[in-house]
């Protein structure tokens, strides 16, 4: 049975030993390094660690792990972001009329697969309701009449549930810059079109096109709408012998894959995010 650990992930200006003074700290507090991933980017000038370790055996008791490196993340002019493999977030998940991703979701977290909590699903339709209940998961129904109205009833509820990540599983508004502001950890799913077939009906415009290659795109929502930095994206192969509800069924597959490997690498703290991309150590 695996014991617990700790996660580290580091960025700082790239130097010379950087990976020695990392596993050094480590193991001078008698840490066993279960894994360690490291990854320089040269026009950045950036050096990026994800370093997991052992809590059994470490002599820094778990409330003093994150002062510590906090220092040695003072000294080395980067930032150090700290969580442990058996903490359980709180999720929301955001959705409109289609359930595909929804239910995959749910039905990970109810098998084990991904170690999460989900007290509470928003959306702006009714529809979906009986699937929240399937789940016994608090269903909010919040219609979009005035945005900014919305968003303060959505992020009241957030702080009722003490709700930590929100996934917008299909969930067919546009996150406001304000909203942004307040609550950064999000994580959105679309198909991988974009920039082409833009608006209603996606896959009949790629099909009348006559597309070769499908896929969907995982990301962390941004201002910049669609233009997050991207966690993982899925493709499948189309047959002109495919027809519009080929391409729907296989694009819904793609979506469900996409986004719950995207959500199971957030949550093992496996994705550094810097300058608007990332970096995932799968």
């Amino acid at each position: 049975m695996n014991t617990s650990s700790a996660i580290l992930r580091f960025i700082c200006p790239d130097r010379p030993g950087l990976v020695s003074k990392l596993s050094t700290w480590v193991s001078s507090n008698q840490g066993n390094i279960r894994h360690a991933d490291h990854h320089t980017d040269e026009r950045a000038g950036l050096f990026l660690s994800r370093i997991e370790w052992d809590l059994e055996g470490f002599q820094l008791r778990r409330d003093d792990i994150n002062y510590s490196i906090q220092k040695v993340a003072k000294v080395l002019a980067g930032t150090a972001k700290l969580n442990f493999s058996d903490e359980l977030p709180k999720v929301a998940i955001f959705v409109s009329k289609q359930s595909h991703c929804l239910l995959d979701l749910l039905w990970r977290v109810e098998s084990g697969e991904l170690q999460m909590e989900v007290p509470l699903i928003i959306s702006n339709h009714q529809d979906l309701k009986r699937i929240a209940d399937q789940f016994n998961v608090e269903f909010k129904y919040v219609p979009v009449v005035n945005k900014e109205i919305s968003e303060k009833i959505i992020m009241k509820h957030l702080s009722d549930y003490n709700i930590e990540i929100i996934v917008l599983a299909k969930y067919m508004q546009i996150i406001s810059a304000n909203f942004l502001d307040k609550f950064s950890d999000i994580i959105n799913i679309h198909h991988s079109f974009l920039p082409a077939f833009k608006g209603a009906k996606p896959y009949h415009q790629a099909w009348e096109r006559g597309v070769k290659l499908i896929g969907a795109t995982a990301h962390y929502v941004s201002e910049d709408l669609d233009n997050g930095p991207i966690i993982e994206q899925t493709i499948e192969q189309i047959s002109h012998r495919d027809n519009v509800d080929d391409l729907i069924r296989k694009g819904r597959d793609t979506e469900r894959i996409a986004l719950a490997r995207a959500l199971r690498l957030h949550l093992c703290r496996q994705v550094i995010v810097y300058e608007g991309r990332t970096v995932v150590f799968a």
